[in-house]
């Protein structure tokens, strides 16, 4: 008994000839033309004599006929021998059609080397350029498929394998239409993306009618080879048209996310980096990779220069290599360059237009500006080890000739103090929160990967969520720009390279404040915020000169307080974290860890609240000094001050 199923498996492949010339399109004088005319008329006339032989069969012919004897046809014929000549006729037009498609896709397949060695043999072209080694290479396939021996069943697997390339067909005439891509402008006129999704449906459908596992099979094994494709990297001449359909999509849900809409409970951390140069700034890189949490990061770079000077754009042709850069630090970051007269307009300018819609920067990272000689990370990081004569795999140049060397000791610098501070100054009035990064290459490489941080020794994460230069007690520790903080040590420990470190927080209490006091109000909010810290109370005494009036956020640097007293506070400052820091590496009685004078646990980095600067430019130097004195010798550091709510407690 035979089903419709098998009856379609077995005749299908008399249909098999619509893609012959889309096969032999290179060898085509016009296929554009050719090939729909020609594959049009072909189904017609197939068509109506299919339909004609079918009717004629069926006037002329008794069932018991059709069901006993395959050969009915000689019997009816007017000269019987005109049936075998047609069927030789026929299987040789069909075979030798498919033969010359399939060796001229095989050729094509070979030239661009997509399969290494496998189809090297497939390469070989007889002087007239007929590919001859792609033929024999053909035909030694189908004989060894021949060796199954049975007819029918090898139609049935030729039928699945055939409707799997004309779904693919299908998939990729969808794909065009869905991804709106304006260069797709098919001439067909009934063309319809209806019509390809009815025709990929079709094709899935009646795979699995005839042979479930052949049609399992043939998508695993069509899954492979995308795969294989994909890892190998194919001509970039091709293009992509996923990256049309990812380009479509993302344009329609950037446009469908609001910013009118933004809640803080659905807060996360879009960074911008700037850099100057990244061989001396690839540690600071990969933490801001990791203090991101799923939100933009941009690394943003400023050449200096005036276009209306130069006779083309400098920035462009530097995509390449910072993109590179990008791939080789396996980092998930966009790349966003200017040209400005100065660095700090520059900046202005990445702030302003970074991002699109709903995904722009609200924080603004730098490093820290001081007279520590830049290293050359590329030299000793394994993921930038470079070949001895200097260049990539495919005869790219090497990222060590893309970016200048590291700036020597004593140099000039692109950046002044006081364009530093003004840039800060710049992102605050923007409404931007700032992290300010000092010796980020002291932290081990292991925290910097994108791997779990393993069973190492165990490591501290320190927040000090008040400003040490105007320490302040009750309700200031848990101002707008703490609680930034504490998000962001928070977000850092949820890294997995961070899973071991313990956060910390310190709260320093005045010579008036009852010790327990404020460490229950902070305990209470931490628990609403699902924070896990340990709190720590320590005397600020009579450094913070508490019986002075409070001064507004900046004034530290100018107004009652002299340089002498200012230096003072923030030399007192330092020694303090520093003490708490090496607490924490001692151990011993008393300690932070308790114990009896073991190792304990050292800190991998300090989160520092960063004052705003002054309001008067004049004294942005000094400010930078202060800064400079507080975090000095205290080993990775991030100052950070935050003007946006990150933090919510209501249902």
């Amino acid at each position: 008994m035979m089903t419709f199923a098998s009856v379609f498996a077995v005749l299908f492949n008399g249909c098999t000839g619509i893609m012959a010339g889309a096969n032999m399109s290179g060898e085509l004088k016009d296929p554009s033309r050719a090939i729909p005319l020609g594959t049009i008329v072909a189904v017609a006339y197939t068509f109506f004599i299919y339909i004609l032989l079918f009717f004629l069969s069926s006037f002329t012919c008794d069932r018991t006929l059709l069901q006993e004897d395959y050969g009915f046809f000689r019997a009816i014929s007017v000269w019987p021998p005109l049936v075998l000549i047609g069927i030789y006729a026929t299987a040789l037009s069909a075979s030798m059609s498919s033969l010359i498609g399939a060796s001229r896709i095989l050729h094509a397949l070979a030239q661009d080397d997509l399969f290494g060695m496998i189809l090297a043999p497939a390469k070989v072209v007889s002087q007239g350029g007929n590919p001859w080694g792609a033929v024999l290479y053909s035909w030694v396939l189908v004989q060894l498929v021949l060796l199954a021996g049975k007819l029918n069943t090898l139609a049935a697997v030729v039928t699945v394998f055939y409707l799997v390339a004309y779904a693919a067909v299908d998939l990729s005439c969808l794909s065009l239409e869905w991804a709106s891509a304006p260069n797709f402008r098919p001439t067909f006129s009934l063309f319809s993306w209806h019509t390809c999704l009815l025709g990929v449906a079709s094709c899935l459908l009646m795979m699995f009618l005839i042979s479930p596992g052949a049609a399992g099979g043939s998508l695993l094994l069509m899954g492979l080879l995308s795969a294989l494709l994909t890892a190998r990297g194919g001509p970039s001449s091709w293009g992509y048209v996923s990256q049309a359909l990812l380009f479509h999509q993302v344009r329609k849900y950037l446009l469908r996310l609001d910013v009118r809409k933004e809640h803080v409970k659905f807060w996360r951390p879009q960074l911008l980096l700037l850099v100057g140069n990244p061989r001396g700034a690839l540690p600071l890189l990969r933490l801001a990779n990791q203090l991101k949490k799923g939100g933009l990061y941009v690394l943003g770079h400023v050449t200096l220069g005036d276009l209306d000077c130069l006779p083309s754009d400098p920035v462009q042709p530097l995509y390449g290599a910072w993109l590179s850069l990008v791939d080789r630090a396996q980092v998930k970051a966009f790349v966003d360059l200017t040209l400005s007269p100065s660095v700090r307009q520059g900046a202005q300018h990445l702030l302003r237009i970074s991002g699109l819609g709903g995904m722009k920067p609200n924080t603004l990272v730098l490093g820290f500006y001081d007279d520590t000689p830049p290293q050359d990370h590329f030299l000793t990081d394994p993921a930038f080890s470079e070949p001895a004569e200097g260049t990539q795999e495919g005869g790219s140049p090497a990222l060590s000739t893309l970016f200048p060397p590291p700036r020597a000791p004593g140099s000039p610098r692109a950046l002044s103090p006081q364009d530093y501070v003004a840039t800060v100054a710049d992102a605050l009035k923007m409404n931007k929160n700032v992290v300010l990064a000092r010796a980020c290459g002291a932290l081990p490489p292991e925290r910097l990967s994108r791997g779990s941080g393993g069973t190492s020794h165990p490591h501290h994460v320190d927040v000090w969520p008040l400003n040490l230069l105007r320490p302040r007690g009750g309700p200031g520790y848990v101002d707008v720009c703490g609680l930034f903080l504490l998000q962001m040590a928070t977000i850092l420990g949820m890294v997995p390279a961070w899973h071991s470190a313990r956060l910390r927080i310190f709260l320093c209490l005045g010579p008036r404040e009852a010790p327990g006091a404020a460490e229950g109000r902070l305990r209470a909010l931490l628990s609403q915020l699902r924070i896990r810290a340990k709190v720590q109370e320590v005397m600020w005494g009579d450094v913070a000169g508490s019986g002075e009036p409070e001064e507004e956020e900046g004034d530290f640097v100018n107004g009652r307080r002299g340089e002498e007293e200012a230096e003072a506070l923030a030399c007192s400052a330092n020694a303090l974290v520093q003490a708490q820091q090496g607490r924490g590496r001692r151990g011993g009685p008393g300690g932070p860890e308790g114990g009896d004078g073991e190792e304990g646990p050292t800190t991998a980095l300090t989160f520092l609240y960063l004052p705003r600067p002054p309001a008067d430019p004049a004294r942005y130097p000094r400010y930078l000094a202060l800064l400079e004195i507080l975090s000095r010798d205290l080993g990775p550091t991030l100052l950070i001050h935050g003007v946006t709510p990150v933090t919510c407690t209501d249902l």
